[in-house]
């Protein structure tokens, strides 16, 4: 069993790892005080193929797998989590346009999506259905032209900022197989935005509720077939969930890094406080759980890869693992920083900050724990 990367796997990362040192981390402060990311800086990363990881080199794409896109996002949230889980959101939308769009749909989406000159959010939560996905209301009705769209997407990564929306709406009855998967272009008629939501973390992602008010949207913006849109949801999220515990991950590494730099400058009592015994025990710890954790996540992207039965399960016990060691590595990073790492200036309760939200998108942990243990009692 080889764990090692291969030759082209190290040279994505070390590619992510530069490009985030270089253009996200000198500015990603300022850009959490301003709300924003500058668009300019989208095309600069489809330069580098990561606008559309796993599409097809047809149509613009990488056609990456979810192994290497796990290290993409884990070197770019080394620089900061908020920009590289906002790549992620827009690659999981590329990611469902290239597994179950026609040929005309991935011809009409995909090379503006690939060129990032386009940039697309993922809307599925809506203000009564989190958690249980399946009972969402916003309908969207058939008429001679395509689609009549009515209601609203909750806490929208994107949102008022975005291009296009990948959104699953109710087309049909009550559950999961009366919802279809439509494209919603920024401008269409009848689509509007809340405020911008105030938020502990992820401050550089504009947030904000979308909203249907008799929306049309043409017939030929339904991805795939009507009814099928819960299961393209649902498939989106596997390699969602690798990405956002990838980007835990990464987060949770530098602030372990920052850290180990910080104790050998800090002293305490005459000497630097890494020669405290009970504190190397700490340090040692946190390295333990990031190893351990960053295997799992990379067995749970090599079973996605490869189609296994169980991969569902394995991407949310990563998801469950991952976040929660992350969140808790940083926060202990930041309980070693003392007063410090209570400061904007030192990274690390912005880390802290970032990562909280990783244990509640793309399904909180509780319901991580209810895939795998409903998986386990099935089989």
């Amino acid at each position: 069993m080889d764990f090692a990367l291969s030759e082209e796997q190290t040279l994505i990362f070390d590619m992510a790892k530069g490009f985030g040192e270089d253009h996200i981390a000198p500015n990603a402060q300022n850009w959490e005080s301003e709300g924003t990311i500058p668009k300019d800086l989208w095309p600069q990363i489809a330069e580098l193929g990561l606008g559309g990881i796993y599409v097809s080199e047809t149509y613009g794409g990488s056609g990456l797998s979810r192994l290497d896109a796990t290290l993409v996002f884990e070197a770019l949230a080394m620089s900061c989590p908020s920009v590289g889980s906002f790549l992620s959101i827009h690659n999981m939308c590329g990611g469902m346009i290239d597994k179950f769009g026609s040929e005309d749909t991935k011809r009409k989406w995909l090379p503006d999506l690939c060129a990032m000159t386009k940039v697309f959010s993922y809307c599925l939560t809506e203000p009564g259905s989190g958690s249980d996905a399946s009972a969402l209301k916003t309908r969207a009705d058939r008429t001679n032209d395509g689609y009549t769209l009515n209601g609203t997407k909750a806490f929208i990564s994107g949102g008022s900022y975005s291009d296009a929306y990948v959104c699953m709406v109710r087309t049909g009855e009550d559950g999961p197989k009366g919802i279809s998967t439509v494209v919603v272009e920024d401008g269409a008629e009848g689509l509007s935005f809340g405020a911008l939501e105030k938020k502990m973390g992820w401050l550089s992602q504009p947030t904000s509720q979308v909203q249907f008010d008799d929306c049309k949207v043409p017939a030929d913006n339904l991805i795939g077939e009507e009814g099928k849109g819960f299961s393209y949801a649902m498939a989106g999220l596997d390699g969602g969930r690798l990405n956002i515990s990838a980007g835990a991950l990464g987060g949770a590494q530098k602030a372990l890094d920052l850290t180990v730099q910080y104790m050998s400058e800090r002293k305490a009592f005459g000497k630097s406080i890494n020669q405290f015994q009970a504190l190397q025990f700490r340090l040692a710890e946190y390295e333990t759980k990031l190893q351990a954790a960053r295997t799992f996540l990379r067995q749970a992207a090599w079973k996605l890869d490869n189609g296994d039965h169980d991969a569902t399960k394995y991407c949310a016990m990563a998801k469950l693992m991952v976040t929660d060691v992350a969140f808790d590595v940083a926060n202990g990073c930041l309980q070693l920083h003392g007063g410090y790492g209570y400061l904007a200036d030192y990274g690390i309760e912005k880390i802290v900050r970032d990562l909280r939200v990783h244990q509640i998108l793309e399904g909180t942990n509780e319901i991580m724990r209810l895939i795998i243990s409903r998986q386990m009692i099935t089989a």
